[in-house]
């Protein structure tokens, strides 16, 4: 289905496409599969199939019994159930399977879908029911209670406290950590007229935008999967929004993208764009291998971020902002921000130095003590 161009941009048209379901694995005896996983087979040594002969008054009843191999999953992948974090599961998935052929084995891997609060509460702003840790709390308990043996999550979405007996030692190769713009009449938020209404749940967005563009409006609770949100921006409800567009090139569907904002334009959410995979504390079998999937240089940018956020004490009603990258000399640098949530102040400052893990971590934390004490009480608005 394609978006029709409205007539202050003929030339740019949007498309909505549906994400491409992974492979459906093919059914066989004892096992099942359900949205392009299979399940383990259901077995008994019990089960038989009995054939029972006619003959003859006083014949033998033969019964032959059929053995089935029951199979039980190495590894139960917990993730949340939208067509963006099952990708994530597949990505993870995929990746131990190359790196293990003992993986490849039907049934060998299970993924378990796990519905969040935050998923099934979606009228109400994330703020006003928890924050994000309400797209993590039950996937936490099922790993923590045995029911799953890794989670995979969003970063962007993990608190900066972990819970009891459970250790996050595993980012997968971080994906492109920008936001993307989606209209159907205009090619950037600056096109946008006065007036006009952007829709996010995000207000890290929100801050960034009316700071820029105080002009245009917010639909602050627009919340939904990315299908929902083109939805609603399809359907009217708002002129644009603001997606990552990590989360659109794992769906496939950065033909949606009008155009790629810059760091300087909007800077990225802490640990945007990063996959991350936890297990419990006292799996080593399951932590050697999630140390087979780590890529180290995105686990460090990941935590020099997080550093920098637990030090605001951020939540979902704190507007901020973090990006660590590696650059060109080999070290890190680092970018933060905080701004009122009516985007009237933002305060930014940056950080440079080795691009090891206790220097950046140092870096993170110093950086967020710097913006605390220029920001002073009340700057936040709670």
């Amino acid at each position: 289905m394609e978006f029709a161009s409205s007539s202050l941009c003929q030339a740019h048209k949007v498309a909505l496409t549906r994400q491409p379901s992974p492979p459906v694995n093919s059914c066989s005896l004892g096992s099942v599969s359900v949205i392009g996983f299979s399940l383990p087979q259901i077995s008994s040594p019990s089960l038989a199939k009995c054939r029972r002969k006619q003959s003859s008054p006083g014949s033998v009843r033969a019964c032959v019994a059929v053995e089935q191999k029951t199979r039980t999953a190495i590894i139960r992948i917990g993730t949340r159930g939208s067509p963006l974090a099952l990708a994530q599961a597949y990505e993870t998935r995929a990746k131990l399977q190359a790196k293990h052929p003992e993986l490849t084995e039907d049934g060998a891997i299970h993924i378990e879908i796990i519905k969040t609060t935050g998923d099934k509460i979606l009228s109400q702003p994330l703020a006003d029911i928890g924050g994000k840790g309400l797209f993590t709390k039950e996937i936490d308990e099922a790993l923590i209670n045995g029911h799953i043996d890794i989670a995979v999550h969003s970063m962007k979405d993990v608190p900066t406290y972990l819970p009891e007996k459970t250790v996050l030692p595993c980012n997968l190769v971080r994906e492109d950590v920008r936001d993307a713009f989606i209209c159907l009449t205009a090619a950037s938020l600056a096109d946008l007229p006065a007036g006009s209404v952007v829709g996010t749940a995000s207000l890290r967005r929100k801050s960034q935008i009316l700071h820029k563009y105080p002009s245009l409006s917010v639909e602050e609770n627009f919340r939904g999967n990315v299908q929902t949100r083109l939805s609603k921006l399809q359907g009217g409800k708002v002129h644009a929004t603001l997606l990552a567009l990590a989360g659109l090139k794992r769906l496939s569907m950065t033909e949606n993208v009008a155009s790629i904002l810059s760091l300087d334009e909007m800077l990225p959410a802490v640990a945007q764009g990063a996959i991350g995979i936890a297990c419990r504390t006292d799996d080593d079998k399951m932590a050697s291998y999630l140390a087979s999937l780590n890529h180290e240089e995105t686990r460090l940018a990941v935590a020099c971020e997080r550093a920098f956020l637990e030090t605001l004490d951020g939540s979902c009603r704190t507007p901020i902002a973090g990006y660590a990258t590696k650059d060109e000399e080999g070290n890190c640098y680092f970018r933060g921000l905080v701004a009122s949530p009516d985007g009237t102040k933002v305060l930014e400052t940056s950080r440079k130095g080795p691009y090891v893990f206790e220097d950046m971590v140092k870096m993170g934390k110093d950086a967020g003590q710097e913006l605390l004490s220029r920001a002073g009480p009340g700057f936040f608005g709670n």
